[in-house]
Parts: C-alpha cells; sequence; structure tokens
C-alpha cells in the first residue's frame, strides 16, 4: 500500500520547534522575532495567504505586522517602504507578497529586501549561498519537500530526483536542495524532450510546473516517491472528468470548483511508493518554513541562536 505523505503533521512538528526558540529570544533578547508582511493590492488569494501567515506567527508568540500601502503606490514608493523595514531593528523577516500590481518592478523589490531579512529566500544572495552550500534562508516551499521526505524517513541520497519546473521560486531552489542530500538531479522544462521518459526515470518526482493534473501514470515509475508542489483550481466539468473520481465530482457538482495539484491523483496514489495530497501535502510546510525562517533570523541578528 502506498504512504500518504502526511504535510499537517510534518507543519505541526515544526510549529512546535519554533515554540521554544521564540520564547529563547523573548528571554535572551528581550523581544520576539519580528516579522513585517507587505500586501499591495486587493489580491483575494494574497490577502486569505497574508491572514495565514499573521494567524500562525501570533499563534507561534512571533511579532507580526501587515503593511498594505496604497495600491497605485509606485516601484520606488514601495523600495523607499522597503528601506524603511531593513532599517527597523525590531523587525527580523520582511515578506513581500506576490504577486505585486503589473505597474511595480517585482525584481527590483525583492532585491531591496536585506538579504538578512529575507525570509523568503529569494535575494540573489540567499540563493547564491544555497547554490554554493553555504548556511543562508532557503525559499520556503522547497525546504518545506525536504522536510516532508526527512521526517518520512525517506532516503535522497544516492536517488535519482527529477523536479519539472524551473522556477526561481520552487524549480531551481528544490534542486539545489536535493543536490545538497546528495541526490542525483535532473532537471525538466517546456523544452525538454520526451519529458515523461525521463520522468520515468525518477526514484523522487518532483512536480512544480502549475498545469493541472499534467503528470499522468505515463510520467511516474512504478513505485517511485511523488511530490505534487501544484495547487491548481479546476472549474471546468470536462476537466473535472478526466481527473477526479465519482465521489470527488460529486463535491465538484456541489461547489463548481475543485483544487488539484499538478499530478494526477489517481495515477500518483495507484503507482507511487509515497506521495503528497493536494491539499494537505506540501502546501502546510509553506507558512511553517516561513516561521522557521524568521526564528532563524531573528536568532542570527540577534545573537541568540540555539548553539550561540
Amino acid at each position: 500500500m502506498s504512504q500518504i505523505l502526511d504535510g499537517n503533521r510534518v507543519r505541526d512538528l515544526i510549529k512546535a520547534e519554533c515554540g521554544p526558540r521564540v520564547q529563547r529570544l523573548h528571554e535572551r533578547a528581550g523581544r520576539p522575532p519580528g516579522l513585517a508582511v507587505v500586501l499591495v493590492g486587493s489580491n483575494p488569494a494574497s490577502q486569505v495567504y497574508v491572514r495565514n501567515k499573521t494567524k500562525t506567527a501570533s499563534d507561534l508568540g512571533i511579532y507580526s505586522e501587515t503593511i498594505t500601502p496604497d495600491p497605485a503606490i509606485t516601484t520606488e514608493g514601495l523600495l523607499k517602504l522597503i528601506r524603511v523595514l531593513n532599517g527597523r531593528p525590531e523587525i527580523d523577516g520582511i515578506l513581500v507578497q506576490l504577486p505585486l500590481p503589473g505597474h511595480i518592478d517585482e525584481q527590483a523589490v525583492l532585491l531591496e529586501v536585506a538579504p538578512e531579512k529575507d525570509v523568503d529566500g529569494f535575494h540573489p544572495l540567499n540563493m547564491g549561498l544555497l547554490a554554493t552550500g553555504r548556511p543562508g534562508l532557503r525559499p520556503c516551499t522547497p525546504a518545506g519537500v525536504i522536510q516532508i521526505l526527512k521526517r518520512h524517513d525517506i532516503p535522497m541520497a544516492g536517488r535519482n530526483a527529477v523536479v519539472v519546473g524551473r522556477s526561481t521560486i520552487v524549480g531551481k531552489p528544490m534542486a539545489l536542495l536535493l543536490l545538497a542530500e546528495n541526490a542525483t538531479v535532473t532537471i525538466c522544462h517546456s523544452k525538454t524532450k520526451d519529458l515523461a521518459a525521463v520522468c520515468r526515470t525518477a526514484d523522487i518526482l518532483v512536480a512544480a510546473i502549475g498545469r493541472a493534473a499534467m503528470i499522468t501514470a505515463d510520467y511516474i515509475r512504478p513505485g517511485a516517491v511523488v511530490i505534487d508542489v501544484g495547487m491548481n483550481q479546476v472549474t471546468d466539468r470536462a476537466e473535472a472528468e478526466r481527473i477526479f473520481d465519482a465521489a470527488k465530482l460529486e463535491a465538484f457538482e456541489k461547489r463548481g470548483s475543485l483544487l488539484v495539484g499538478d499530478v494526477h491523483p489517481g495515477d500518483m496514489a495507484r503507482l507511487a511508493s509515497a506521495w503528497t495530497p493536494v491539499p494537505g501535502g506540501v502546501g502546510p510546510l509553506t507558512i511553517a518554513m516561513l516561521m522557521q525562517n524568521t526564528v532563524e533570523a531573528a536568532e542570527r541578528r540577534t545573537g541568540c541562536a540555539p548553539d550561540a
């Protein structure tokens, strides 16, 4: 029987580990870790994400504030705001919620965040530290994938890992993190020839492409571990019929939409030795790793790391 990799359980373990570290910071630094979230515009999904992040921070005793500048703010105006946050000593982590409105230069804004406060792990300096095997803040979602594998005792060393997707947020750092665990890594993308055949070489297959249930049985070697990073909303009836079984279709009829990852859920459950569900797999880890990054940033900035 295949094993479901429970992201909610791993999330709870990581949050529980953050608690004593937050308390130690209170005792030794005289304050909790501080997180500033910058939310520009009224994207409903972004608003939900930000609420979940700030609620989790509050539950852990992390100070957080959400900054919502005027949606018409210019790139330069947002850069000035980031500079102010960079200079505030009680703020250890800065998160700019993406996507930003189209009139703002997203890359310029992300570059402005001080690397030591870059709790998303997107700054080129932090990506460079990852690439060269040095300590630094890691991108949250791929770092969460590594935690899922480790805490379910799934070995990575010496195994063939295939990452489908080459984004700077998931695909590229995912490959680097797997390399750091001594996996043999292949990165695939839209120009990869015979993608299904390459995916079938994987002992560990990570799908992060943003296309609903694109990875089907043809892509999965029986017995592989499949990590589904995707999160796609299916609203088309024909698409739903391709993806879901009768019970799920009944739920689709009631709600008008269902969430699915980048891997066909039925094929994944049938062929994989272990796999992450959507929802309940990788998703819960992203916020947990953000909290861990915030605590780690505070420990470094205050000199209160556990081994200090």
